[in-house]
């Protein structure tokens, strides 16, 4: 029959198995308090996001970088700077941005952006797009009178290009005038609903009114437009609506809060 151990045997092994469990549980021990491996697999995971491959050496780099953090955060503590106000705050801070974080991961998992969702919107955009993808330029002035001023020119045989070095609009009189290739749905409503009805090389014979003043537009040339697949704008389609839902999520949210 075995002898039953004694009384410090017992206590020599329940510390032992403590030290393993606590070893387990921790990085590091910096002067004698343990980082714990929570914190070591957080970073990990960030880094892993970020593409960085799992390897033993990226292992003992964010061991190393934990070590250094605490060994600054207990020096920081030492010179009291953890009970300053202003540092407390700055800590308070991170906490609540870490939490919101973490509350707004788990609320897109729980309301995700649907396929339905994103075709809808994607037949929508290419609506607005229409079929036709057009290359103005555009003669922008204050005055009604000095449009028509150079509508009489155009009429007269003046260059467009050459009367658009009197455009307010810096952006394109240095090109001529020149818009580059647009959709309507680029414009405002006067100027969109002006050019359309234009043909390849045609000006409008009257002053095109708008919130910017007079313009005077012709049409450079018209192209078939050619919209990109679904497929292809799907990832950003996805990241727009579910920031979307999100934002409205914290619009509803603050509506219901009770601020005073």
């Amino acid at each position: 029959m075995k002898a039953l151990p004694s009384r410090l045997a017992l206590c020599l092994m329940t510390g032992l198995t403590a030290l393993a469990a606590n070893a387990a549980d921790s990085t590091a021990t910096v002067n004698g308090k343990a980082i714990p491996a929570s914190r070591l697999e957080v970073m990990l995971s960030e880094q892993r996001a970020q593409g960085a491959p799992d390897s033993p050496q990226l292992r003992e780099a964010v061991r190393e970088e934990l070590v250094r953090r605490e060994v600054l955060a207990q020096e920081a503590a030492k010179r009291g700077l953890d009970k300053k106000a202003d540092v407390q705050a700055q800590m308070d801070l991170a906490r609540q941005a870490i939490l919101v974080r973490a509350y707004l991961q788990d609320w897109v998992k729980a309301n995700p952006v649907t396929d339905a969702d994103l075709r809808k919107e994607y037949d929508q955009i290419v609506a607005r797009l229409g079929t036709k993808e057009y290359n103005p330029r555009h003669i922008l002035v204050e005055t009604e009178q000095a449009a028509k001023d150079i509508i009489a020119k155009l009429r007269s045989g003046a260059k467009f290009e050459d009367l658009a070095a009197q455009s307010i609009d810096p952006g394109s009189k240095e090109r001529g005038g020149d818009l580059g290739w647009s959709n309507p749905g680029m414009f405002v409503q006067p100027f969109s609903e002006a050019m359309v009805k234009l043909e390849k090389g045609e000006y409008t014979a009257l002053p095109v009114k708008s919130d910017f003043g007079y313009h005077v537009i012709q049409m450079v040339d018209i192209r078939p437009l050619k919209a990109p697949a679904f497929d292809e704008v799907k990832p950003q389609l996805q990241q727009r609506l579910q920031q979307q839902k999100v934002e409205k999520h914290v619009v509803d949210l603050r509506g219901k809060a009770d601020v005073k």
